[in-house]
């Protein structure tokens, strides 16, 4: 299925001084913008590489880029 989406703003974003990701579908792609800043441009991702990333973020593997 390919119908796109409305922007959709990430849960963690919210509350942090609008420092905001948001994602869509849009034309069988996803992209993902600042919402401080969305005449800035995208980030387009193929459904295949979103599926990749967001399962490399389930299992961890991008903990190690967090600072703190």
């Amino acid at each position: 299925m390919n119908s796109d989406t409305a922007w959709i703003m990430s849960s963690r974003s919210t509350g942090n001084g609008g420092s905001c990701v948001e994602a869509r579908r849009s034309s069988g792609v996803i992209e993902v913008r600042n919402s401080k800043s969305p005449d800035a441009g995208t980030v387009r991702f193929t459904t295949e590489e979103w599926d990749s990333f967001l399962d490399g973020a389930k299992k961890g593997e991008f903990d190690k880029l967090l600072i703190g």
